[in-house]
C-alpha cells in the first residue's frame, strides 16, 4: 500500500545500504592496516645487524632501521585513521538506520491507520445492508 511515506521509506533504506557498504570498505581497510603492520614488523625483526665491517656498513644498517621503523609508524597511524573511519562509519550506519526505522514506523502507522478506516467504512455498509435487508423482510412481513 502506497502512501506518503513510502518514497522516503525507500531512500532512507539506500541510504541505510550505502552506509553499510562503507563500514564493509573502512572494515577492510582497517584488515589491510593491521596485515601491513604486521608485514613490517616481521621485516624489523629479518633485519640483521653486522657485528663486523666498516663504518658505511653499520651506517647502512641503521638506515635501514630507521627507515623501517618510520614504515611501522606510518602503519600504526594509518590503523588509528582506519580505526576512526570505522568508528565514524558506523555512528553514521545508527543515524541512519535511526532515520529509516523511524520513517518506516510512520509508514506502518499510516498504514494501519488506513485499514483501521477501511474496517470502519467496510462495517458501515454491512450495518447499511443488514437494515435495508432487515426493513425489507418486515415490509414483506406486514404486506
Amino acid at each position: 500500500m502506497k502512501n506518503k511515506y513510502s518514497s522516503l521509506v525507500s531512500v532512507k533504506k539506500n541510504i541505510m545500504k550505502h552506509s553499510e557498504r562503507l563500514v564493509q570498505k573502512a572494515n577492510i581497510s582497517l584488515e589491510n592496516a593491521k596485515m601491513a603492520l604486521q608485514e613490517s614488523l616481521g621485516q624489523l625483526q629479518n633485519i640483521e645487524q653486522p657485528t663486523i665491517g666498516n663504518i658505511s656498513q653499520f651506517l647502512a644498517s641503521r638506515e635501514l632501521l630507521e627507515r623501517q621503523r618510520a614504515i611501522i609508524r606510518h602503519n600504526e597511524e594509518w590503523i588509528e585513521y582506519a580505526n576512526s573511519e570505522v568508528l565514524e562509519a558506523k555512528e553514521q550506519l545508527k543515524r541512519d538506520m535511526t532515520e529509516y526505522e523511524k520513517f518506516k514506523y510512520l509508514e506502518l502507522q499510516l498504514i494501519e491507520k488506513e485499514i483501521h478506516k477501511q474496517k470502519r467504512l467496510e462495517a458501515k455498509d454491512l450495518d447499511e445492508v443488514a437494515l435495508m435487508a432487515h426493513t425489507r423482510k418486515t415490509k414483506e412481513r406486514v404486506a
